[in-house]
C-alpha cells in the first residue's frame, strides 16, 4: 500500500523522456474554463510535476486552425478563415503565457512544417495503399453550391433523438456520426434541405486494425486507463469499426497531395493530431534537438491529454494512423475528462455562456491560481461537474487566503518579529515536531502516488492537507504566547513551521507556479543564500531545507480575499448573457398562408377600453372583461389571468377583434378578442392604441 493508503497505480515515472501532448484548441474562439479544467490545466500540473522530479519533458500543442468550424465563423463574421485563424490564434497563444501553461511548444496548424508533415503522412498511406478509394452520396446544399461536412449540416441525432446533432457528432449523446446519418437533415448555411449528390474520397479502412486495437486496448490496457476512455474505445471496437473518410470537399485546409484530389483538402481530424508531431518538430529544430526519440523511441511515454469527446481519434484513429505509417510509438495513457458546466448549464461558445480566458485574466489580474487551483479541486476526471462564481469565491477565501495563505504569513512575520527575518536554530525536538517534519517529508511520495494515477483533484487537496498541517502545527504549538515563558522553544517552532512553508514552495509549483515562484521570493530560496535549487525529492530526503542562518524576505500576501460585489458583477454579465441568449432563440412564428384584401377587409378592429374585470372561476388563466367598443359594451373573455390582475387591467385602452363569432369558454360567451403580443422578455403586451384623441370605436386599418 502506499503512504496515504490508497494502492499505487501502474507507474509511468520509470521513463526518462515524456511526450506529452494538450488538445488543439479549435481557432474560432477564444479559451473558457471548460477548456482548461478538461485538458490544459491537469495537462499543465502533469508536466510540471515531471520536470520537477528530473525529467526530460516535451509539452505541446497549437491552434487547430483547420475543418469546417473556421469556416464556418468566418462566413458569420464576413472575413476570410486566415483572418479568423490569426484573430483568435493570437488571443489564445497571449492567454495560455499570461495563464502560465508552460508549453515547450505552442504552434499552428496553418504554419509550413505542418502542412509538409501532414501531406508526407498522407502520401506515405496512400503510396503504400493504406487507403481505400470511394465515391459515395454526401449531402449538398444547392442553394450555395456546397457538400456538407461536419458541421455545415445539423438534424436528429440518430441515437439519442437530440435535434441539433452536427454532421461529425452529437453534443448531447457524445456519439460521433457521419453527416449522412442525421435524421431530418438541413444546411446551416442557407437553411435549406441537402439533396444527395456524388463525390469521391479517401477511407483509412479502420477494420483492418481491428485485432490490434483489440491487443494493445482492450488487452494491454484494461487495468490502466481510465473507465470512461477504456469504456468507449470498447464499445466503438464491439460495434465494429468502418472505414473513416480522410478528405473532404472543402476550400480551407490542406490540399490533398495527390493525383485526384484537386479540390478536396485533408480532413481535419487525420491533420489536427498530427499536429503533435509538426509541433515537436518545430521545437526541436529552435532548440537544436532531435525531434525524433520524442515520437519514436520505446524509451519515451507518450501522454495526450483531451476531453471526452477526442477518446476516439485519440486512442482509435490516430493510433490506426501511426501503425499504419510505422515507426511512431503508441499513447502510454489518454487521461481524458468529463465536461465542465457553468452556474448548471453547458458551456457554449456560440451562445457565449462561459468563462473566457483572456476576460478573466483582465477583471482578476494577477489572480491566476485561484483559477488554477478552482478548476483543478473541481475538476471533471470521472463526470461533469459545475463550476460556479460562489464556489469560486469560497475557494479562495477559505482554503486559498485562510488556509495557504494565513500560514505562510504568519510564519513569515514571526521570523522577522523576533529573528529580524533569520531562520533561527532549533533546539531540542518534541514529539510534535518529531512527527510534524516526518508528515512533511510524505508528502512528495503522496502527491506523487495521486499524479501518477492522474487524480489532479486528489493531488491539489493533498497539498492543501500540507499547508493545514501547518496552521495546525502553529496554532497548537502557539509561538506567540510561548515567546513570554520559553524564547528558545520559539526557535524550533519557527524553525520547524519554515520547512514546512519550503515544502509548500516547492510542492505547489505544479499547482500554483504564480503562488510558487512568489513564495519562493519571499523565503529567499532562489538566491545563492541556499545552495542549489530544493528539489521534489530534497522533501524526502533532507532533514534541513532552510538552514538557520538563512535570511528570507520580508511578508508579502499571496492571496487576497474576493469581495461579494465583484462576484455579483460576474453573475450580473451571466444573466445578461441569458436574456440575450432566450431572445436570439425565441423562433419567429413563420407566415401563414397568404390572404385576398377581401379576407382583410372583413377584420374589424376596433378600440376598446376595459371598464370591468375579473377572474373566472376555477380557470387558472381566464379573465373575463367588460370591453366598451364604442358601439356597445360586451363580454370577452381573455387567457391573460397570469400576466395580469383584473385591478390593473381596468381602464386600459386595447385593440379589440369585433366581428369574430361568438364562442362559449366555460359557459361565457366571448364577443370577440383582445389583440395581444410579447414583448423582447417574453411578457405578454396589449397592442396598444393609447394615443391621444384615440376615442372608443375608432376603425383600425
Amino acid at each position: 500500500m502506499a503512504e496515504n493508503g490508497k494502492s499505487p497505480a501502474k507507474s509511468t515515472s520509470s521513463a526518462d523522456r515524456y511526450t506529452i501532448t494538450a488538445a488543439l484548441p479549435y481557432t474560432n474562439g477564444p479559451i473558457h474554463i471548460g477548456h482548461l479544467a478538461g485538458v490544459y490545466v491537469p495537462a499543465d500540473i502533469y508536466s510540471r510535476y515531471l520536470r520537477l522530479i528530473g525529467k526530460d519533458v516535451a509539452f505541446v500543442c497549437g491552434s487547430d486552425e483547420h475543418g469546417v468550424a473556421i469556416s464556418m465563423k468566418a462566413k458569420k463574421e464576413g472575413v476570410s478563415p486566415k483572418a479568423v485563424i490569426d484573430k483568435y490564434h493570437s488571443i489564445i497563444k497571449k492567454s495560455f503565457v499570461d495563464f502560465g501553461i508552460s508549453f515547450d511548444n505552442y504552434s499552428r496548424t496553418s504554419a509550413e512544417i505542418h502542412h509538409k508533415t501532414a501531406s508526407e503522412f498522407f502520401e506515405k498511406l496512400y503510396g503504400q495503399g493504406d487507403f481505400i478509394e470511394e465515391t459515395t452520396a454526401q449531402l449538398y446544399d444547392e442553394e450555395a453550391q456546397q457538400f456538407l461536412a461536419d458541421r455545415f449540416v445539423v438534424g436528429a441525432c440518430p441515437k439519442c433523438g437530440h435535434e441539433e446533432a452536427y454532421g461529425d457528432q452529437c453534443e448531447n449523446c457524445g456519439s460521433t456520426l457521419n453527416a449522412t446519418d442525421l435524421i431530418n437533415p438541413k444546411s446551416t448555411i442557407t437553411g435549406a434541405v441537402p439533396t444527395l449528390k456524388e463525390t469521391k474520397h479517401w477511407f483509412l479502412p479502420l477494420d483492418r486494425y481491428e485485432d490490434f486495437l483489440k491487443k494493445w486496448i482492450l488487452e494491454g490496457h484494461k487495468n490502466d486507463w481510465k473507465p470512461n476512455v477504456y469504456g468507449q474505445c470498447k464499445s466503438w471496437i464491439d460495434d465494429g469499426l468502418k472505414p473513416r473518410a480522410v478528405t473532404r470537399d472543402l476550400d480551407w485546409g490542406i490540399p490533398v497531395p495527390v493525383k485526384g484530389g484537386e479540390g478536396k483538402v485533408l480532413y481535419v481530424w487525420f491533420d489536427a493530431p498530427i499536429g503533435y508531431i509538426s509541433s515537436t518538430k518545430e521545437w526541436a529544430e529552435r532548440e537544436g534537438k532531435d525531434w525524433e526519440p520524442y515520437w519514436k523511441d520505446e524509451n519515451t511515454k507518450l501522454l495526450h491529454f483531451i476531453g471526452k469527446d477526442n477518446i476516439v481519434f485519440h486512442c482509435i484513429i490516430f493510433p490506426s494512423i501511426l501503425k499504419a505509417h510505422g515507426g511512431y510509438i503508441l499513447p502510454e495513457n489518454v487521461p481524458a475528462n468529463e465536461f465542465l458546466n457553468l452556474e448548471g448549464n453547458k458551456l457554449s461558445t456560440s451562445k457565449n455562456w462561459a468563462v473566457w480566458l483572456h476576460e478573466y485574466l483582465e477583471e482578476f489580474p494577477d489572480m491566476q491560481d485561484v483559477l488554477r487551483y478552482t478548476l483543478t479541486a473541481n475538476a471533471p476526471e470521472t463526470k461533469d461537474n459545475d463550476f460556479t462564481w460562489k464556489d469560486f469565491q469560497a475557494r479562495n477565501n477559505n482554503e486559498l487566503v485562510a488556509i495557504f495563505g494565513n500560514f505562510i504569513n504568519r510564519v513569515v512575520v514571526l521570523t522577522h518579529k523576533y529573528y529580524s527575518g533569520v531562520v533561527p536554530s532549533p533546539s531540542n525536538l518534541t514529539k510534535v515536531d518529531e512527527k510534524t517534519l516526518a508528515e512533511l517529508k510524505k508528502y512528495p511520495g503522496i502527491i506523487s502516488n495521486s499524479l501518477e494515477r492522474y487524480r489532479f483533484r486528489e493531488a491539489g487537496q493533498e497539498l492543501m492537507n500540507l499547508a493545514r498541517l501547518g496552521n495546525k502545527y502553529l496554532a497548537d504549538e502557539e509561538p506567540w504566547k510561548v515567546i513570554k515563558e520559553d524564547a528558545e522553544r520559539v526557535q524550533t517552532i519557527l524553525y520547524v513551521a519554515l520547512q514546512i512553508a519550503t515544502g509548500l514552495a516547492v510542492l505547489s509549483e505544479p499547482f500554483l507556479p504564480f503562488t510558487s515562484n512568489k513564495l519562493k521570493n519571499i523565503l529567499n530560496v532562489s538566491l545563492s543564500a541556499v545552495e542549489g535549487l530544493i528539489q521534489w525529492k530534497d522533501i524526502s530526503s533532507k532533514d534541513s531545507l532552510l538552514p538557520s542562518g538563512h535570511q528570507i524576505g520580508k511578508a508579502e500576501l499571496l492571496y487576497r480575499k474576493i469581495e461579494d460585489q465583484e462576484i455579483q458583477a460576474q453573475l450580473d454579465k451571466l444573466e445578461a448573457t441569458k436574456k440575450s441568449n432566450e431572445q436570439m432563440n425565441k423562433e419567429v412564428e413563420p407566415q401563414k398562408d397568404t390572404i385576398t384584401f377581401d379576407d382583410f377587409s372583413k377584420l374589424d378592429m376596433r378600440v376598446g377600453t376595459i371598464v370591468e374585470a375579473e377572474k373566472m372561476a376555477k380557470a387558472k388563466k381566464l379573465l373575463v372583461l367588460k370591453v366598451d367598443t364604442g358601439l356597445d359594451t360586451r363580454t370577452i373573455v381573455s387567457g391573460i389571468a397570469e400576466s395580469f390582475t383584473p385591478e390593473e387591467i381596468v381602464g386600459k385602452k386595447v385593440t379589440v377583434l369585433i366581428n369574430l363569432a361568438p364562442r362559449a369558454l366555460r359557459g361565457v360567451e366571448s364577443e370577440g378578442m383582445i389583440l395581444m403580443t410579447e414583448n423582447e422578455e417574453g411578457k405578454l403586451v396589449f397592442v396598444n392604441p393609447d394615443e391621444e384623441g384615440v376615442g372608443n370605436g375608432l376603425t383600425i386599418s
